[in-house]
């Protein structure tokens, strides 16, 4: 079998190489969602692409930026779920808050968390991805990463997403109750913070994240020992398509996740 931590590894190294040698320029048009498609987003795409076909041969991209592509002439390994630059209106202000998030299926699995065998999230910076494979553990270089083990909201920092959305009643008076709270914009990173320690939960309730934003930033949670779990704190079911969207709550522990959606509940 092949070396997937190390694919995965390469993938992002050639995935920030493309673009440090792309040139800023106004935006290119819309990516299959809609949204505002920039020279960056073009390039990142376009390496991971030829990244994955050297790689492996043959396979099925689901990419935010170029739809839904096969390569190779043989039976597809896997399905590549792609998000080549999450948080794309981050780097386009310069703000250090993006990553190349790849999320690595069977071909014949659905879009959700628990089907991700290998996952990839890379900040743009040049500093080492965090990578895990299903029941290896997720890494940053030689780091294994485990979650804080915070268990209750008083103690806790947190991330919350509020782009484009005015918080709750319940939500506003949660957010009151924690330690300290941050946004970032990116939910990849945001996610994959909890992973590393450095932040105890994220809360995403807007109903607007699509799955090559959070799916492979779930497994590198699950394998740091956190969980992701939806608004009623049930596992997430995923989506079939990067077009289905969806509410979350990562956290590093089951007590602190419940009690997040437990005061989002009103419970």
């Amino acid at each position: 079998m092949e070396d997937l931590r190390g694919i995965l590894v390469s993938l992002h190294k050639q995935a920030l190489q493309r673009l440090a040698d792309t040139a800023e320029g106004p935006p290119t048009g819309t990516n299959p969602k809609g949204d505002t498609q920039r020279p960056f987003d073009v390039a990142a795409d376009e390496a991971l692409r030829y990244a994955l076909e050297e790689a492996f041969g043959s396979g099925i991209i689901l990419s935010e930026e170029s739809g839904e592509s096969r390569f190779g002439n043989g039976e597809p390994r896997y399905r590549f779920v792609v998000d080549p630059v999450d948080g794309s209106d981050n780097l386009a202000r310069g703000l250090p808050l993006a990553s190349v998030s790849v999320a690595v299926l069977k071909p014949d699995s659905p879009i959700a968390p628990d089907r991700v065998v290998g996952a990839l999230v890379g900040a743009i910076e040049d500093e080492p991805p965090i990578v895990a494979i299903r029941g290896e553990g997720a890494y940053r270089g030689q780091e294994r990463l485990r979650v804080s083990g915070s268990q209750v909201i008083s103690d806790a920092f947190l991330s919350c997403e509020l782009n484009h959305f005015a918080p709750t009643p319940r939500l506003a008076k949660l957010l009151s109750r924690a330690r300290a709270v941050r946004s970032y914009g990116c939910a990849s990173r945001a996610i994959a913070l909890v992973a590393l320690g450095a932040l105890d939960a994220h809360i995403d309730m807007r109903d607007r994240l699509t799955p090559e934003s959070y799916i492979a930033a779930a497994l590198v949670l699950e394998e740091a020992g956190g969980s992701v779990v939806n608004l009623s704190g049930r596992p997430l079911e995923g989506g079939q398509t990067l077009n289905d969207r969806t509410s979350l709550v990562a956290a590093a522990t089951p007590e602190l996740a419940l009690e997040i959606t437990r005061a989002l509940d009103g419970g």
